[in-house]
């Protein structure tokens, strides 16, 4: 059991380390699994990378912390399940503690301003071209 539950942790540990660092870089794109994927993150590519980058530290943090635990787990045989749940939870509450600190750095951020009239030079008449209106 000890085996077991400190590779789960471990492994729960590299990924969120490595979902927190590469969202602290800006280096994570959207996508459908990693990160804070809540719609308004999910608005643009700046707003998810401006949501993952606030929730990096808390994710890298909350890796560090499932990767001891783990450890610990390994450690303490007698109490290795209670370390490792107790870890887990911590690193699960650190993580989306992280998600919701992300999605409000996401909502606070303002939507793009949208073109007027017909949306850009997909309009009819020349559109954009440099002789529209001629």
């Amino acid at each position: 059991m000890n085996i077991v539950l400190s590779v789960v942790l471990g492994l729960l540990g590299v990924a969120l380390g490595a979902v927190g660092l590469l969202g602290l870089q800006g280096k994570l794109r959207r996508n459908r699994f990693f990160g804070v994927r809540t719609a308004a993150a999910l608005r643009d590519e700046e707003t998810f990378v401006l949501a993952n980058r606030v929730a990096g530290v808390p994710n890298i943090a909350a890796g560090a912390v499932a990767v001891v635990s783990g450890a610990m787990a390994f450690v303490m045989a007698d109490l290795a399940v209670t370390a490792g749940i107790i870890g887990l939870v911590g690193a699960l509450a650190i993580a989306f503690a992280g998600g919701i600190v992300g999605s409000r750095a996401a909502e606070a951020l303002p939507e793009p301003v949208k073109p007027k009239g017909c949306g850009g030079c997909a309009c009819g008449g020349g559109g954009c071209s440099p002789l529209a209106g001629l």
